[in-house]
Parts: C-alpha cells; sequence; structure tokens
C-alpha cells in the first residue's frame, strides 16, 4: 500500500506499520479504522482482503467493506466495486452495475475513473465527461445493447495456425487503450522473472531480460476489463479463468528465450497444480506499439515469426483436445534490433482463479 497525502490517520500509521513489516498490526489498524467508520481505512482494508494482500484472503468480506465505504461516500471503492462488477468476482459479470458505479465514482471526483470512463467513450465515439452530468448521460449511453456490443465484442479472427491453434484479430483494441495500458504500466515496471519449480521461488535469469508490469486484482480498472471481456469472447474462456494481467516492457535487446506457458508435466507438484489451478490452456497477446525492428513473436517448430501491429490481438492453445501440454507451442519474445516493444499478455486458466 502506497503512502497518500490525503489519506486519513489511521492509514498513515498503517503504512507505517508496513514499512516496519508489522501487517497484521496494519491491517489491525485498519480494522479498528474502519469499525469507526473511517471511509479510507474501510476502503484500503477491503482491497487488502479482497486479494490477501499482506491479509487474510477473505474476498466476500472485502466487497462487503467496500459497499460499506461506497456508502459512506468514498469514490474509490465505487470504482473498485466497478471492477469486481465487470470481473463477475461477485456473481455473473454485470456490465450495466460495473459502468453505474464508474459514473459513481466520477461524480464523487475520482480522477482515474474519469480517465477510464472517458477511454470507453473514445471506443463508443462518445465525448469524454466533462461534467457530474455528462458522466451520467455518457454511463447511460454506454449501458446500451450497442454500446455494450461495442466495448465487449471483438470482430472476427483469422486463424494463422491449425495445431496448435494461433488466431490473429487485427485492430483488437483502439489506440487509445494501447495508449492507455503502456501508461498504465510506466512506475510499475521490474524486470521480469522465471520460476523455478522445484525451489518454487522466481529468479532473475538471462533467458529473460525484459521487463514486466503485474496488475492483480486491485490494480485492475474498467478498461482493462472490456479488454478481457474481448478476449473472454474471442478465446471462449470466461475472464474469471484469467491470471493478473501483465504488461510486458522490451528494451532494444531484450528477450524471453524460448518457453512454454503450460504447466510443465515435470513440474514437481504437477498434480497439485492442475488440481487447484488448472492449466495455462490458452496464451492471449495483444500488440501495443509499433516503431521498432525485429521484436517478433517466434514459434521455432512451426516455423512462424509473427511482427504483431499496434492494437492487434493474437491467442494460441497451449494444451492438446486431451488436456496435455502441447509442445509444438514452444515459443519466445524475439528482441527488438532497434526502438521498443510493448505488449499485454494474459494467461487463461482452463477454471476459475477467483
Amino acid at each position: 500500500m502506497e503512502a497518500n497525502p490525503s489519506a486519513s490517520a489511521a492509514v498513515a500509521r498503517a503504512h507505517t506499520l508496513d514499512a516496519a513489516g508489522r501487517h497484521e498490526d496494519a491491517v489491525g489498524e485498519l480494522a479498528t479504522a474502519a469499525q469507526g467508520g473511517d471511509v479510507e481505512a474501510t476502503t484500503q482494508l477491503a482491497k487488502r482482503l479482497i486479494v490477501g494482500d499482506r491479509a487474510p484472503h477473505l474476498r466476500p468480506q472485502g466487497i462487503g467493506l467496500l459497499r460499506d465505504a461506497v456508502a459512506l461516500g468514498s469514490a474509490e471503492a465505487a470504482d473498485r466495486l466497478a471492477v469486481i462488477a465487470a470481473a463477475g468476482a461477485d456473481g455473473p459479470p454485470n456490465w450495466r452495475a460495473a459502468l453505474g458505479f464508474l459514473g459513481l465514482a466520477v461524480e464523487r471526483g475520482w480522477q482515474p475513473a474519469r480517465a477510464a470512463l472517458g477511454v470507453l467513450a473514445s471506443i463508443a465515439d462518445s465525448a469524454p465527461p466533462a461534467s457530474p452530468a455528462d458522466a451520467r448521460r455518457l454511463v447511460r449511453s454506454l449501458a446500451e445493447d450497442t454500446s455494450l456490443r461495442r466495448l465487449l465484442v471483438p470482430g472476427e479472427g483469422t486463424v494463422l495456425h491449425e495445431d496448435p491453434r494461433i488466431c490473429m484479430f487485427p485492430e483488437f483494441v483502439s489506440p487509445a487503450v494501447c495508449d492507455w495500458l503502456i501508461g498504465r504500466a510506466h512506475g510499475r515496471l521490474v524486470r521480469a522473472r522465471v520460476y523455478d519449480a522445484f525451489k518454487r521461488t522466481d529468479f532473475v535469469d538471462e533467458s529473460r531480460t525484459n521487463s514486466a508490469a503485474i496488475f492483480h486484482g486491485m490494480d485492475a480498472d474498467l478498461v482493462q476489463l472490456m479488454v478481457q471481456a474481448r478476449m473472454a469472447v474471442a478465446c471462449g474462456q470466461p475472464v474469471s479463468h484469467m491470471e493478473a494481467a501483465t504488461v510486458l516492457h522490451y528494451a532494444t535487446g531484450e528477450t524471453i528465450g524460448n518457453h512454454y506457458d503450460f504447466v510443465d508435466p515435470e513440474h514437481p507438484s504437477y498434480d497439485e497444480e492442475i488440481r487447484r489451478s488448472g492449466n495455462r490452456v490458452v496464451t492471449f497477446l495483444i500488440y501495443l506499439n509499433t516503431g521498432y525492428g525485429g521484436g517478433e513473436t517466434a514459434f521455432p517448430r512451426l516455423d512462424i515469426r509473427h511482427f504483431g501491429q499496434r492494437g492487434e490481438g493474437m491467442f494460441f492453445v497451449n494444451t492438446l483436445p486431451d488436456g496435455h501440454a502441447n509442445v509444438r507451442t514452444l515459443h519466445s519474445g524475439r528482441p527488438p534490433t532497434s526502438g521498443e516493444k510493448w505488449v499485454f499478455s494474459q494467461f487463461v486458466r482452463n477454471r476459475s482463479q477467483l
């Protein structure tokens, strides 16, 4: 949790306790303040419980606290409930409810919500809201069937390869969405890491030299959820089956070497992992920019090197029809020879991640 200069005293004390590694005490501080009606403490505690951020993972209780915070006037809590509704984390995905919460957050002055609503408006060829009344009208317009379809349903794809199945979608997202996703990643990028299945830890390795920004549940926004909803339609798996989304950045010369995305059958806890979380059946990529050389997505066993255009989506199926790993999906992110490359990356499992 980052320090917020406008946060309540309890939130500031919790931040100090977290910095000292006293996370249980930080959660207790927030809980005590929430019981006393502190709206900011209630919001921050809710976010932590929903994802288990240095706190017990208590999603239903956290969502209940968000609703309490909205009733107390929180703009941020309304924005977070928009994400909850769109993701289907508290019942079936409900985009009309999500847009309603987003509009409420805008009316209460939450600038991130206003910016997100502006991006969604651009997709529907509407002007961004200039006033609370504009926001209300825009939300009503976006919630209409035709507008929702434009937001959530992509155009038809093209099959690039049948076995394994690789599909490409030109103009999957708009330039405004590409810019939004890149902008959200700035300031969050860290060196990408590789998972060691035997040591059960992540580590830095020269086979993966790019950087990444990961967006867990309470880091997401409604633009990201719109992108994931379009992915769900395209690949036939629900948003609830998606892992935390990642924006990947490759500077000149940076790469991800040959690898698989499915859960490796050689993984020492393979059966347990599959039972608990399912397998990564689909990988979905969205290319966010052009203006670089090289940087292809390469499938060496298929003799495919694909250079994606800005806004283009592509997914490939990592498993065989019987659910076993398809080793023909071996792939890499080739290094840009000039410029920088940005990609939105989404792993999709065959069971819910909520």
